[in-house]
């Protein structure tokens, strides 16, 4: 039995640290957070409502600085307000924004954002037992191996995730007459705002799939549908 408690362990605190993320999450997200009104995006979404057969699409702006959109795993959809600003700014276009939100709406749609949660708690727990266990076999750099593992393989997981929503994305801003013009040169913007042009970095490491990756699995996408 006892040979097993590192990995009985592992798993209670991936339970705890599950539950305690998305309470964390939640909170602030509710303290941080407002209702956006915004005459334009909401034509938009009521086009995105539309086709997916809601009432109305919710977007939320998050009070921080950073240039990122984001799903809940309630549901939730946020923009962040140093996105938003970009907007206002005219740096970003309605349809850009547009593309940021039928994205989010991918993830929440095919279950990412949830899951991601429980990934994260999940794969915390196992790097927790396999360090445990490596570092009886290997002392000093056991957790280092395990870390390094845990890495590549959340990498990887959020690459597939980001390719699937992007596809979403893309199909819901065709029917919904948007386009994906807008979802493709925002892609190119964003290496310019967030440094996530990720040339330094090999793609296996990244836990965004590189730009012109994107754009192709996009293009891809649409001639395989009109095809």
């Amino acid at each position: 039995m006892l040979r097993f408690a590192p990995i009985l362990l592992a798993l209670l605190y991936g339970v705890l640290l599950y539950r305690f993320s998305v309470w964390r999450t939640k909170r602030e997200l509710d303290a941080r957070s407002t209702e956006l009104v915004d005459p334009r995006l909401k034509a938009l979404t009521d086009d995105l409502a539309r086709v997916v057969d809601v009432p109305r699409i919710k977007v939320h702006i998050y009070e921080v600085e950073a240039v990122n959109g984001l799903a809940a795993p309630d549901g939730r959809i946020f923009i962040t307000r140093g996105f938003y600003n970009k907007y206002r700014a005219g740096e970003v276009t309605a349809g850009e924004m547009a593309s940021v939100i039928a994205h989010e709406l991918g993830h929440v749609a095919l279950g990412h954002a949830r899951r991601r949660m429980i990934d994260f708690s999940g794969q915390n727990a196992l790097r927790t037992a396999l360090a445990m266990i490596l570092s009886r076999f290997l002392p000093g750099i056991g957790p280092i191996i395990a870390n390094s593992a845990m890495s590549l393989l959340m990498a990887r997981l959020s690459r597939s995730d980001e390719y699937e929503a992007d596809s979403y994305a893309s199909a819901l801003l065709i029917k919904a007459g948007i386009g994906t013009g807008p979802q493709k040169s925002l892609f190119e913007k964003l290496d310019g705002m967030t440094g996530a042009g990720g040339a330094a970095m090999p793609a296996w490491l990244m836990s965004h799939p590189k730009t012109p990756k994107r754009i192709e699995a996009i293009e891809a996408n649409e001639a395989k549908w009109h095809g």
